[in-house]
């Protein structure tokens, strides 16, 4: 039996530097996936050309896509800290580096910046796309998304993309890009209130095992 595909709500108000009209634009275009892919999960079209495959997955992505990137904006927490600051410094060597990387990376795009865990190697890796269907990793846990398309930051920031990132990493909520950590990677719980996050149970890393 079908199932649709919930609209979920965001809360905005904590977001600073980008405006109530930008991000309400933004949301309009997450509803109209949201909208597109009940419809095709739905049997609206019931035949599997390859027009409706594509349709498919590139609205199935934009959901996802822009469900993480709402989820990790705002907050109480825009700081990092914790688990993945140890990560990244140790993949990046160092906070610094890692932000420096994921900004050059989101200047060349056109599409997507994801910060993701790898189980392949077992480490962080940041992951650029043009597109919601094109240069996704398959089984890569995405734990920060940026959208850098021009809808993100046009009505705000015009052709400025540069200041548009900067604004974005003031907003980053460090809390949400922790407990996807701790949900996907550690599969135990976040104690977002007291800003720490438990270590596996058996006492080590994850990555050292």
């Amino acid at each position: 039996m079908f199932k649709p595909v919930e609209l979920k709500k965001f809360d905005f108000s904590s977001i600073k530097g980008i405006s109530t009209e930008q991000l309400t634009q933004h949301y309009q275009l997450y509803k109209g996936y949201v909208d597109t892919i009940n419809r095709i999960w739905g049997g609206e079209k019931k035949n599997d050309t390859r027009c409706i495959q594509l349709a498919q997955s590139y609205s199935a992505n934009g959901v996802k896509l822009h469900q993480l990137y709402f989820e990790n904006l705002g907050g109480d927490c825009k700081k990092s800290f914790g688990s993945i600051l140890s990560l990244m410094e140790r993949d990046f060597g160092s906070y610094s580096e890692f932000e420096k990387r994921f900004k050059d990376i989101g200047g060349v795009m056109r599409g997507w910046v994801v910060l993701a865990f790898d189980p392949l190697d077992k480490r962080l890796h940041i992951y650029g796309s043009d597109a919601h269907d094109e240069g996704s990793i398959w089984d890569a846990v995405p734990l920060l998304v940026m959208d850098v398309y021009e809808h993100a930051y046009m009505i705000d920031f015009g052709i400025d993309k540069k200041r548009y990132i900067n604004v974005f990493f003031n907003n980053i909520n460090w809390n949400a890009v922790n407990e996807r950590l701790v949900k996907n990677v550690y599969n135990e719980k976040c104690h977002t209130l007291e800003h720490t996050v438990k270590k596996p149970r058996r006492g080590l890393k994850f990555w050292e095992k």
